[in-house]
């Protein structure tokens, strides 16, 4: 069994869990997608969590490193969290992290909701070390408090996700995000 059929189900896993989701992304649609047979599966992995884990796995860290590089790059603080809001984003698909939140077949597999909580502390730790550096710098208002301000600008990328989903059109999100960043820079 080939490495290539491995990576070849890592990335049709990664496609089907961020179009469908976890419960909804079946053993045999991976494998008719992947164009790969069973024995393919199951000589690289135990099964199909074990698979979803490894995908989600690799969609979690393209995420993380994509806010990092932002939030770790130059400028004020209010910059970097703007970069953050402002990214390219695949908007009407969803959160590729978020959206395995609204499955409940995620949040009862310990191994992935593990991930889940996992990635969304990673991110909002390096939003709250931007932010305390904002205060820090006073560019931010005295009395902010990074943790909370870190946890409503996550918010506001998820909420906008939905938004946009719900509305068919990514004007909701980029609403959303525009008005978080002029309350950060007001």
């Amino acid at each position: 069994m080939s490495a290539n059929a491995r990576e070849t189900l890592i990335d049709v896993t990664q496609d089907l869990l961020w179009e469908r989701g976890y419960a909804a992304t079946s053993p045999r649609a991976i494998l008719d997608r992947a164009g790969v047979g069973q024995g393919s599966m199951y000589h690289h992995f135990s099964g199909k969590e074990a698979l979803a884990v490894a995908a989600f796995e690799r969609s979690a860290s393209a995420t993380f490193a994509t806010a990092a590089a932002v939030l770790n790059g130059p400028g004020s603080a209010v910059e970097r969290i703007g970069g953050y809001l402002r990214l390219q984003r695949e908007v009407l698909r969803g959160c590729p992290i978020g959206r395995m939140a609204a499955d409940t077949d995620v949040l009862e597999s310990a191994a992935l909701q593990t991930l889940l909580a996992d990635t969304f502390d990673r991110i909002r730790d390096l939003l709250v070390e931007v932010l305390a550096d904002g205060v820090e710098r006073g560019e931010l208002r005295p009395g902010t408090v990074p943790g909370e301000l870190a946890d409503t600008v996550l918010a506001v990328v998820q909420g906008g996700y939905v938004l946009a989903r719900a509305a068919g059109d990514p004007a909701p999100f980029e609403r959303a995000t525009r008005g978080a960043l002029a309350l950060l820079e007001a």
